[in-house]
């Protein structure tokens, strides 16, 4: 898992079916040697400026009931570091 910062939405017109429905936010990863934005699907009603918990990877999968195409979920908000 890593932290993220969340700073802004992404807004997707066209997805395959798992993914509708779902929120995606992109994250700009903290503690990294470099900048790196990423998208994540929100599972627990981040917004904006919010200090979030991303799991990566396979792993991003399994916070659903079924299989999705998924890299990153974001799966807490920090509320203190």
């Amino acid at each position: 898992m890593k932290l993220g910062k969340v700073i802004g939405n992404v807004v997707s017109s066209k997805k395959v079916d798992e993914l509708m429905g779902m929120k995606l936010l992109t994250v700009e990863l903290l503690y990294t040697s470099k900048k790196e934005v990423i998208v994540a699907i929100d599972k627990v009603g981040a917004g904006i400026g919010d200090v979030v918990i991303v799991t990566l990877g396979s792993a991003s999968g399994n916070a659903f009931d079924k299989p999705r195409p998924i890299d990153a979920t974001i799966v807490g908000i920090a509320d203190n570091l």
